[in-house]
């Protein structure tokens, strides 16, 4: 008996593993992602270019819950910005150095490990930075998305 409930609870994540990742707003749907399996594509304009995105489920461009992974580089680094809703954070790999205000202070830099979390209300100013590679996992409502404290910062004015 035992081995066909297993049986049955392997194929059962097999199937949900061909569903992960599913970016559509269906949350009756499982999604699962196992270590290593996350596709990542470039990061959005809105971010500073270098980093890599990968939706786990939701679809941070909509309304409705969302989860995601950013990887960067070693340096990789945000200046200063907000959100209009809460950003919740999870330090998957690597250190995330995070600070908070409108201006960029590398003193200020608190470093978070792996496993570590973080959560920023609305219209908190922050900045942060990569030490070695680094992902983290974000999660939250959406639409995703943050303002530049210096608007000249924000990556999609200088590529015009």
């Amino acid at each position: 008996m035992k081995q066909i409930a297993l049986a049955v609870l392997a194929l059962s994540l097999a199937q949900s593993q061909l569903r992960a990742q599913n970016t559509g707003s269906d949350h009756a749907s499982t999604v699962v992602v196992p270590a290593g399996t996350a596709k990542y594509g470039a990061a959005p304009g809105i971010l500073p270019p270098g980093a890599k995105l990968a939706v786990l489920e939701g679809d941070p461009t909509r309304a409705g819950t969302y989860t995601m992974r950013l990887w960067m580089p070693n340096g990789y680094t945000i200046p200063p910005h907000f959100h209009p809703a809460d950003e919740h954070v999870t330090v998957v790999e690597g250190t995330f150095l995070v600070g908070m205000g409108g201006t960029l202070d590398a003193s200020k830099f608190t470093p978070l490990a792996v496993g570590s979390f973080g959560m920023l209300p609305p219209g908190m100013q922050h900045y942060a930075r990569a030490k070695g590679t680094t992902v983290i996992q974000l999660h939250g409502i959406g639409p995703w998305t943050l303002t530049y404290v210096n608007p000249s910062d924000d990556p999609r004015l200088k590529n015009k």
